[in-house]
């Protein structure tokens, strides 16, 4: 570069240095008192779980949020978690936006592609403009699962939708102590494990103090944005064993009590109105009373799991907090704490110790769940508790997350901001819904949504702010209405009034009933007025199917059965070959071979030194579900593991010194045509093989019938929590120099049970 004649280089930067304006363009100014912005987000938490709602769940940290700031009653959500999420990113509908129902689900209509359009910009892309830094933390699942591997793309993840820096899992769900982790773009291993008292929660708190931190030291000039999305208290509900069972005895009475006495401390502290009637117990849930003391004993620890979680994350939420006061920031930090749908009924009936074997028909009945009471909330656990107890978490609320009843959609919402909240411990009514939160940060902060962004024309801000609501306990609620739909199941809020529809699967949508109630009036949906006022029900109805034309609801499709099968044969099409080298990184599982239903070979290609080798070729799962082909003690092994149930195969002789194939070849021997609900879809033939020559095999009616696992697949080791017996990560100690998969074109998925195990995935 030549330089000018003052001896500085020359041309524009010369000018500068000389200190003429320069170049290049102003950097954004963050408006003034512009507040820092803390969302906690958690999931499948339910309207009465947080203490300050009632619950018997010990919050301190969130019940000291709520007593220096507001609660809402009026909170509304989406009823699953890629859609609210949708919804709160955005200030959109999540069919607005291309998230009808979930983000590994694409129907091909507007309204259902499971990635948020780039017409419609996140919160952090918005802020981004007004000098804000953005830090994500935790759950995403809003871009499809099959963008997860390694080559993305990542346009979808949060770094391509304006967080500068990410640290979290994108799928629905992940084993707290062995999750599936990201560093910003690049899968990454636990810094822990269980043995050492890792947890992911802990993990997830410790990363959001370190952004936070990392920016208070570089930019204290310049406000944030940290979202923290925690996996409490999704299933698998696994905390720390002595928190878990510190709650049997809180829960013993079971969910009838419990219900009664949460809605009585509701009342109490005014978050439902005094005469709120209770409403009779959910389809299918029997009195408590009806149960064997066994399946009271077990139902109880189930439950305790989930407090525990939610007590777990309440302390290291209180680390996260403390630390903002240390570094004097939280004066001026907004806090939202927050649930993303009412809680789940994915536990079915009678709850899981391990939900990955009922999945692939190897059935836990309650005797096995009895005898693993004790692992409930482990590290070998994949828990959930049964519908009595989402009731219990909803009250008094109807039904579940994926309905659009109140125990969908109604949710707890807390919010502290020191500097400019002056209410304290005080409780709004107001109807809130997802996709109002959006609207009301740019107004508090005072600034309005960009038209475009990254060159992309924006589509119009769909929510409303509530900021008046803020110090105004008498603003009335917005003028617009609110619709609700999800897998058929619809709804629509308008002026205090809700029109709902619960839709069995599989029927008619026409053949549905719609229920009117007026919620002003009747906070628990139990006084049916759809008979007395016709005429009210039929307008409502009639709005329902405006909104739903103009957010991209239609078609109204529940084949989602069907559907799931189709998005995993269109993901990977033809391609039935897989070839995996030696040093690469984690696979997710949407990625990964789909060995699911079908006949495959596995073989690895070796060098083994005089000195013998040990240790994993290939493995996919983790504990709870999952393959492994490995060698131990000189034999090969391969072990199919069904929900912690071991089918293991073993060479009848050793691996020798020198290069070899090393496989397991599997092969559907006997299919049904058409298998009953919980029945299995054949039998499979596992044959080890070394150079090609079989070398043990067997036979069994076990196999990856509708999924692997929600853990993904990892070559020359099993990273994190072990498929088979032996300790993680157990790295192959030869040469590995590549492992093929090639499957066969007989796959026949059943829809039906792959749509079972993906729901309870969400």
């Amino acid at each position: 570069m030549s330089r000018g004649s003052n001896g500085s280089f020359g041309g524009t930067i010369g000018k500068t240095i000389a200190g003429s304006k320069p170049w290049w363009p102003d950097a954004p100014k963050p408006p003034a008192g512009a507040p820092n912005i803390l969302v906690v987000l958690f999931d499948d938490v339910g309207f009465s779980d947080f203490g300050c709602y009632g619950s018997p769940i010990r919050t301190p940290t969130i019940d000291a949020i709520a007593a220096e700031g507001l609660r809402y009653s009026g909170f509304h959500t989406t009823a699953m978690c890629s859609t609210t999420r949708a919804a709160l990113l955005t200030g959109r509908n999540h069919h607005s936006v291309g998230v009808g129902c979930l983000a590994n689900f694409d129907s091909g209509y507007p309204g259902y592609r499971g990635k948020i359009a780039r017409e419609a910009g996140t919160l952090a892309e918005m802020l981004r403009a007004h000098a804000y830094r953005n830090y994500m933390v935790g759950k995403w699942h809003v871009t499809p699962l099959t963008e997860s591997g390694a080559t993305g793309p990542f346009d979808g993840w949060p770094l391509g939708r304006g967080f500068d820096r990410f640290y979290g899992f994108l799928d629905a769900e992940t084993d707290q102590f062995a999750p599936e982790l990201v560093s910003d773009n690049t899968h990454i291993d636990p810094p822990g494990s269980h043995a050492d008292g890792y947890h992911l929660t802990s993990d997830l708190v410790d990363q959001s103090i370190r952004f936070i931190a990392d920016h208070i030291a570089d930019r204290p000039d310049l406000p944030w944005l940290t979202w923290v999305a925690l996996g409490a208290c999704h299933a698998p509900h696994q905390a720390p064993a002595d928190i878990i069972k510190s709650y049997d005895q809180t829960f013993a009475h079971g969910w009838d009590i419990e219900r009664e006495q949460r809605m009585a401390r509701q009342m109490a502290i005014g978050i439902v109105p005094r005469g709120t009637r209770m409403p009779a117990r959910n389809d299918g849930v029997k009195a408590w009373e009806e149960h064997s003391a066994d399946e009271r004993r077990l139902f109880t620890r189930l439950q305790s799991a989930f407090a525990g979680m939610l007590d777990h994350a309440d302390r290291h939420l209180a680390r996260l907090i403390g630390f903002l006061d240390t570094a004097g920031t939280r004066d001026n930090t907004l806090i939202l704490v927050l649930s993303d749908n009412g809680a789940s009924q994915e536990g079915g009936p009678f709850g899981f110790v391990n939900a990955m074997g009922p999945y692939n028909f190897r059935p836990e009945p309650i005797a096995e769940k009895v005898r693993r009471i004790d692992d409930i909330g482990g590290p070998d656990s994949h828990s959930n508790f049964p519908h009595g107890w989402a009731m219990a978490s909803n009250t008094p609320l109807r039904r579940y997350k994926q309905n659009t009843h109140g125990g969908g959609i109604r949710d707890p919402f807390v919010m502290s901001w020191p500097r400019r909240i002056a209410a304290k411990g005080e409780l709004r009514h107001q109807f809130v819904h997802a996709s109002d939160l959006v609207p009301t940060l740019l107004d508090l902060i005072g600034i309005t949504a960009p038209p475009v962004i990254g060159g992309v024309a924006q589509m119009p801000i769909e929510g409303e702010s509530f900021a008046r609501s803020i110090t105004d306990a008498s603003a009335p609620s917005k003028p617009s209405s609110q619709y609700f739909e999800m897998f058929g199941h619809r709804g629509l809020w308008h002026g205090g009034w809700k029109a709902v529809s619960y839709h069995p699967p599989g029927t008619p949508f026409e053949n549905d009933t719609w229920e009117l109630f007026h919620l002003d009036g009747d906070f628990s949906e139990v006084d049916d007025l759809a008979a007395k006022q016709p005429e009210q029900l039929a307008e409502m109805i009639r709005l329902w199917w405006s909104e739903a034309e103009k957010h991209n609801v239609l078609p109204l499709d529940d084949r989602f059965a069907a559907r799931f099968a189709e998005n995993a044969a269109r993901f990977q099409g033809a391609r039935n070959h897989f070839v995996f080298h030696a040093g690469m990184g984690h696979v997710p599982t949407d990625v990964a071979p789909d060995v699911r239903s079908r006949s495959y070979t596995i073989e690895a290609h070796v060098e083994i030194e005089a000195a013998g080798a040990e240790g994993v070729l290939i493995a996919h799962g983790d504990a709870t579900s999952g393959y492994s082909l490995y060698i131990k003690d000189g034999f090969l092994v391969h072990d199919l593991n069904i929900g912690g149930g071991h089918e293991i195969v073993r060479s009848c002789r050793q691996v020798l010194t020198g290069a070899h194939r090393l496989g397991v070849h599997v092969e559907r021997v006997v299919r049904e045509a058409a298998p009953a609900r919980g029945s299995r879809t054949g039998v499979s033939a596992y044959t080890l093989l070394i150079d090609g020559e079989p070398v043990g095999s067997l036979q069994t009616p076990q196999g990856f019938n509708n999924f692997i696992s929600w853990s993904g697949l990892d070559i020359g080791r099993d990273r994190s929590s072990p498929v088979s017996h032996y300790e993680a990560p157990f790295e192959f100690t030869g040469r590995l120099l590549r492992v093929t998969v090639a499957m066969h074109n007989d796959q026949k998925l059943d829809g039906d049970g792959v749509g079972n195990a993906e729901m309870a995935r969400q």
